[in-house]
């Protein structure tokens, strides 16, 4: 359980009212002493906000290198950026930071460059002819030349790579999509905006220069993330790969001030525009975005690889398995602060009778100061646990010897939970709010469309297990529900026990603790037929999913929580960032010809985001 900071004094108003209201209820919130994470994070503000805000777990840096942060290219990379991290999990960029990416592949793609400054060169042209700002042209102009001396180097620079300029190369489908959009797009057939030649004044000729920077501004920005990224683990090696002169290329601070030029010159170009027009950036911005994706996914390679991990799956004879963890792991708010604040609202007052037959209820106030008493109580002993188990010095990765360390956690939570039943603050919560907050609970970006695209591929035999802590399974079940097309997704969790949808004050309780977790884990696998053979990924965030996640094939942290990397350092657990990772593997993959995953390896993946989870198991 996590138990939460509660919002002071709120008046007793139905949940949906109470909903629309959450905004001007956080700034009253109660400010408890914070220490560190733990695994029932505290909330400082009204947990169930309004459905249409949206919220993302990535927690990389977003803000392109020296860009205006209120420019409206960086406003748009960053809305897209979760884009970008598909490009990055491709087979062909992960072969290629490997470094034993196959010639003939990366010859194909750095062939292909030709076509693109082709195009770039008379898009820039065209743009140039359109603006009428003489700092705009200028600076077009100067791309433009940018791009036509790059035009004049690519027969020696692809020579290097052993390609003969002399023979064109074919340009493949994924280039040919990305290069008429560019050219349809500054040519002006841009749907709901009519071509240069009919356009009557120099300001409506301005919005097509507007346009065609946006349609190019996300190829350069991706080309220098990518880089920038590889680079990292170029570094890192002794200097012997493969590709480095490539990678170093494009990582270099011309090719940032040349993006930063393009960014800054659609920055300029689109201060006039009117919100529609900017919408129409928008979705230039995205389908260039998409169809750069498209070409690096595209590239045709002849060898095994690591990604997307379904990519080898044979569904006749594999079973594929996603475990994952609820709180703060698929949402943005723990559900127990989501069931104390029901709690509360709707609890009547203090000078309010309560009707003789109905579970007799605390008031609103006597909830708030025991959920605040089972708060601070829940988080000190919290800590005083996690201080008892953790060895005097690291450890040497033993998974028995972390079990056994764990059951004094689990003992924990189980009196933990035993007190907020004997304390009688879950009494009287009707079941149609808990659904109604289950409806609105926010899910973590990416979350939703990874399990949807799982359920909806019926030749993928996949299947999904969300195991939880969670009180009552039914929040769960209405917030995958509501999600459209997840109602089917297998939930392990507790449950409230209801007379005629009041509950009772008591929890059936199923999953308490980190045994409970391992134990549906393993019955979960029991209960699967022998015919296939099981891949299990498991993602967690906290402690009390680090069982699961090692005794998976594929353990997968998703968060920062600070007590689990307390736990798994101290007991010899290695937590690899989730691309590096891979890119270890596909050197070892080619190595042994095979790609194996083993669970209690001792290794687990990290991530900033589902869209990470999502591109490494699915792909683009």
């Amino acid at each position: 359980m996590r138990l939460p900071f509660l919002a002071p004094n709120p008046s007793k108003t139905p949940l949906f009212h109470l909903i629309l209201l959450s905004h001007s209820l956080r700034s009253n919130s109660i400010n408890l002493p914070r220490r560190f994470s733990t695994r029932r994070s505290s909330l400082p503000r009204m947990a169930i906000p309004p459905k249409l805000v949206s919220s993302s777990s990535s927690s990389f840096p977003t803000t392109a290198r020296g860009s205006s942060e209120e420019g409206l290219a960086n406003k748009l990379w960053i809305k897209f950026r979760r884009e970008s991290i598909f490009a990055m999990y491709t087979p062909f960029v992960v072969c290629l930071a490997a470094g034993n990416l196959k010639i003939e592949t990366f010859r194909h793609c750095i062939s292909q460059d030709f076509h693109f400054l082709k195009a770039f060169a008379h898009a820039y042209k065209l743009a140039e002819e359109c603006a009428d700002d003489d700092d705009a042209k200028l600076a077009i102009t100067k791309l433009r030349k940018g791009v036509l001396e790059e035009l004049k180097m690519h027969n020696s620079f692809v020579l290097v790579w052993g390609i003969d300029p002399s023979k064109e190369e074919t340009i493949n489908s994924a280039t040919v999509r990305y290069t008429d959009f560019l050219l349809a797009t500054a040519s002006g057939k841009v749907e709901g905006v009519e071509g240069p030649g009919k356009l009557a004044t120099p300001f409506e000729r301005t919005k097509v220069a507007a346009y065609t920077l946006g349609a190019m501004t996300p190829c350069m920005r991706l080309y220098a993330f990518l880089a920038k990224e590889l680079q990292a683990i170029v570094d890192s090696e002794d200097g012997s790969h493969p590709y480095k002169k490539w990678i170093d290329n494009y990582s270099s601070e011309g090719i940032e001030a040349s993006a930063l030029q393009t960014e800054d010159l659609l920055d300029n170009l689109s201060i006039p525009l009117t919100s529609e027009e900017l919408d129409i950036i928008e979705k230039l911005y995205h389908q260039a975005m998409k169809l750069e994706i498209e070409f690096f996914n595209v590239q045709p390679l002849s060898q095994p690889t690591v990604v997307p991990l379904t990519k080898e799956h044979n569904p006749v004879e594999d079973r594929l398995v996603i475990f994952s963890d609820f709180d703060l792991t698929c949402t943005i708010f723990d559900s127990s602060a989501i069931l104390a604040e029901i709690a509360i609202v709707t609890a009547p007052k203090s000078d309010q009778a309560q009707p003789e037959n109905q579970i007799a209820r605390m008031s609103s106030d006597e909830l708030r100061k025991a959920w605040v008493l089972l708060s601070g109580q829940y988080t000190e002993e919290y800590e005083q646990c996690i201080e008892s188990i953790l060895p005097p010095e690291k450890v040497e990765f033993n998974y028995e010897v972390l079990c056994k360390a764990l059951e004094q956690l689990s003992d924990f939570e189980r009196k933990a939970n035993a007190r907020v039943v004997e304390s009688g603050v879950l009494k009287g919560l009707n079941l149609e709010d808990i659904k109604r907050a289950g409806e609105r609970l926010i899910l973590q970006d990416g979350c939703t469309s990874f399990f949807q695209k799982i359920v909806k591929n019926e030749n993928l035999n996949a299947n999904i297990h969300v195991v939880s802590y969670c009180w009552c399974a039914d929040l769960i079940r209405s917030a995958f529900s509501s999600a459209g097309g997840l109602d089917v997704l297998n939930i392990h969790a507790n449950e409230f026990s209801f007379e005629v949808s009041i509950s009772t004050g008591e929890i059936i309780k199923k999953v308490e603790s980190p045994r409970d977790k391992v134990q549906a884990f393993n019955n979960i696998l029991k209960n699967y037929s022998t015919d296939r053979k099981n891949l299990t990924v498991y993602i967690g965030d906290s402690v009390g999913d680090l069982l699961c996640m090692l005794q998976a094939d594929i353990g997968i942290v998703i968060g920062s929580s600070l007590s689990l990397r307390r736990v798994g350092n101290q007991f010899g657990v290695s937590f690899l960032p989730l691309f590096p990772g891979l890119v270890k593997k596909q050197k070892e993959y080619i190595k042994e010809s095979s790609s194996t995953w083993k669970g209690q390896s001792g290794i687990l993946y990290t991530v900033s985001s589902w869209a990470e989870i999502h591109a490494f198991i699915l792909g683009w």
